[in-house]
């Protein structure tokens, strides 16, 4: 027979194992859009120094830039400058497991069931899938998650070392990605929710208001009857109060759905929330950590970006999926929710129907409260089956079995991607950028190229028209404060050129452009086929390259 220590670190083997094989298997293997302007932005940093990181160098607008995750920059570079592709490749899959490690470890400190834990744990990573790329939020979900983890230690413990970590945490955050900075403090909110109206509600102002009142006829009656019984009446508010509380506290020990707790060190909670506020200037961005956000949403950046779309739920299988699950939970059971967990879950839930990209927020924070719930349930309707797994699962057969079935599905899953390059020369114009760099004097012209593969020509060190930094084309975030210039929608207009909702000989005459590459089917290919002051320079299966020859023609 197995002793329960020894069935507890077989378990964890399985759990880390199986986290890990199934992070490798959804981790992709083609790069990703932002990871080559990551790349070449570390680049930068490494051979500068972070002392003067106020100009974009990459584009040919020069634009101010405050580079709002250089330390994750400088950290792929150097990852890429060692082990090339196939270290970003290695460190997705890293970074990832780690992911699902914090994610199970959360799962298992709320659930107290390590069973339940890892099946949400690979629910959640499944959830998590079109998120898990090369680039700087995949660092702070883990982050993130360790913050929910933390909170919870610290309300548990008391002890001083967590509210330490809590402050370190956002200042890794404002240098690593200080875009999503502001959502730190929302994962505290929940907590002081619940304590703030738990002890609105233990102020009972509604008897202490009507003593109040009560005190205050008393001054004014003449009435010796009347104020005999107004008398009593204020006498027996204390009582009142007192048979309110223990009402209250009976209600508390055994709730009808949802289960209130106050503790007092949500006190010192918000104190070190506070303290953590004022790490956001530590950073090369200056004010970046508390406005970067904010900028964002004032522009119309949002609007153009997939990830930044509203959720439609139809269109979210999964999501839906989850959220029926929750309901079924939470109505047809007897299944209990802290308010705190429940507040989270109402606010995760709006978050992500307003955007599709907080559906990863949704899946990494929901994922322990879901798994709270089943096992809540499991304990109360079906103890014994819980039982009956673990016993399985942390024995040397079973710990086989377990592994050796993941292995096989992520292998399986593996067959989709192993065969994929690093590079996409589908999607991105590889053999383009080699013509330009062996033929045009490209640091001296002014090529216009679209968003979706500018990052790969910066990444070539071919000077852009603009990249996925869309904060960086935005006029909420390049205008000349020294100068008191407003800021250029180098955005829009990328867009609206390429979808020929301008005049493109206007805006050519307004940026100055002296070459054009699309792709080879694009709409403004087949207009600039026809133009005469535009002479083809390159054509392949993918994307076509112009020079702009009506200067040369007046000469």
């Amino acid at each position: 027979m197995i002793k329960e220590k020894e069935q507890k670190i077989i378990f964890i083997i399985v759990a880390v194992s199986c986290i890990v094989l199934f992070a490798f298997a959804i981790s992709p293997k083609t790069l990703q859009n932002d990871t080559y302007y990551t790349i070449k932005i570390g680049e930068y940093i490494y051979e500068n120094g972070i002392s003067n990181l106020t100009e974009d160098i990459f584009s040919w607008h020069e634009l101010p830039y405050t580079y709002p995750h250089w330390l994750y920059d400088l950290g792929v570079f150097l990852i890429y400058n060692t082990f090339g592709h196939a270290g970003i490749y290695a460190s997705t899959i890293i970074l990832a497991s780690l992911l699902g490690i914090v994610i199970y470890q959360l799962c298992s400190k709320l659930s107290n069931n390590k069973i339940v834990s890892l099946i949400i744990t690979i629910g959640s990573m499944y959830l998590l899938e079109p998120y898990i790329a090369a680039r700087a939020q995949l660092l702070t979900f883990i982050l993130f998650g360790l913050t929910v983890y933390f909170i919870e230690m610290f309300l548990e413990t008391h002890k001083k070392r967590y509210g330490v970590y809590l402050i370190i945490i956002p200042l890794i955050i404002a240098n690593v990605h200080c875009a999503v900075f502001p959502f730190y403090f929302v994962l505290y909110m929940p907590y002081i929710a619940e304590f703030l109206l738990i002890s609105f509600v233990d102020w009972d102002l509604d008897k202490k208001l009507q003593r109040l009142i009560v005190k205050g006829l008393l001054k004014v009656c003449k009435n010796p009857k009347a104020c005999e019984k107004l008398q009593k009446k204020y006498d027996a508010i204390p009582d009142e109060i007192s048979e309110k509380r223990r009402k209250r506290n009976k209600l508390r020990e055994n709730p009808f759905r949802i289960k209130v707790t106050k503790n007092f060190f949500v006190i010192p909670l918000i104190f070190i929330m506070l303290a953590s506020a004022c790490t956001g200037v530590l950073n090369p961005a200056g004010d970046g950590a508390y406005t970067y956000l904010y900028k964002t949403m004032q522009g119309n950046t949002t609007d153009s970006i997939n990830e930044h779309q509203p959720m439609v739920l139809i269109q979210c299988e999964e999501f839906m999926f989850v959220l029926c699950l929750f309901l079924a939970i939470l109505v047809f059971t007897d299944t209990k929710i802290k308010l705190s967990d429940l507040f989270m879950l109402l606010g995760l839930t709006y978050l992500a129907f307003k955007t599709k990209r907080q559906i990863s927020m949704f899946a990494i924070f929901c994922a322990p409260i879901l798994a709270k719930l089943i096992a809540a349930m499991f304990e109360k309707y079906d103890k014994e089956t819980c039982k009956k797994l673990m016993n399985f699962a942390g024995s040397c057969l079973g710990a086989c079995v377990i592994i050796l079935t993941f292995a096989l599905v992520s292998i399986d899953m593996l067959k989709d991607i192993v065969d994929d390059p690093y590079v996409d020369s589908g999607t991105y114009p590889v053999e383009a950028s080699d013509w330009i760099l062996e033929n045009l004097d490209y640091k001296n012209i002014k090529l216009y190229n679209e968003y979706n593969y500018g990052s790969y020509l910066l990444f070539r060190g071919i000077p852009v028209f603009i990249d996925s930094r869309a904060d960086l084309y935005a006029p909420e975030f390049n205008r000349d404060l020294e100068n008191d210039e407003t800021g250029r929608d180098i955005f829009s207009d990328a867009l609206n050129i390429a979808g020929i909702a301008y005049n493109y000989k206007d805006a050519f005459e307004k940026y100055g452009v002296t070459h054009v590459i699309s792709y080879s089917d694009s709409k403004l290919v087949m207009l600039l086929s026809d133009d005469s002051e535009y002479k083809k320079l390159y054509d392949d299966d993918r994307f076509t390259i112009f020079e702009r020859v009506a200067e040369e023609k007046e000469n």
